[in-house]
């Protein structure tokens, strides 16, 4: 995945943390805008990537495919997932249950690319799932919700230096 999947990836976990800010600590207002300046950093630094002259990293027609269907697929389980917590009466589950899904979804895509950091951080998105749903409310929706922000945040870095090291290599003179 490159800039542009880091672009994605970095507001995701800026939603991530306001939505952990909000619904577990009961933050309101401006203040839930604070975990988007990381996305505005990440975004910036993955335009300035994207605008460098070369190709960079572009995944396979089958990997397009699915990256499609497992981002279709995320899209529906988020709100089922959502649903069924809030139905079920645990609104407090929704940070975990979010957290699951995203993890899930990025297993597919791992093997698709191939790119092993997309294991790496399925498995933290679970692992973050796994420990929200295990703590006891609001602890749990709190280590669920800021980890799945920090490692979507660390895998948009990481895409934006794999896309940059992509682009430097393409760029150089033989």
């Amino acid at each position: 995945m490159g800039a542009w999947g880091a672009i994605i990836m970095s507001f995701f976990g800026a939603l991530f943390a306001a939505l952990t800010l909000s619904f577990q600590l009961g933050w309101t207002g401006i203040a839930l805008g604070l975990p988007f300046v990381m996305f505005a950093a990440i975004a910036l630094a993955a335009i300035a990537v994207i605008r460098r002259p070369g190709e960079g990293v572009s995944p396979s027609k089958r990997a397009e495919r699915v990256i499609m269907w497992s981002t279709i697929a995320e899209g529906v389980g988020l709100f089922v997932a959502a649903n069924v917590v809030i139905n079920l009466g645990h609104r407090e589950m929704l940070l975990p249950a979010m957290a699951l899904v995203v993890g899930l979804h990025f297993l597919p895509m791992a093997h698709a690319i191939p790119f092993r950091p997309f294991y790496i951080l399925g498995a933290a998105l679970l692992a973050a799932s796994a420990l929200g749903f295990g703590i006891d409310p609001p602890a749990g929706g709190r280590v669920s919700g800021f980890s799945g922000a920090v490692a979507l945040w660390v895998a948009a870095l990481l895409a934006v230096h794999r896309d940059m090291q992509a682009k430097s290599v393409q760029g150089r003179p033989l």
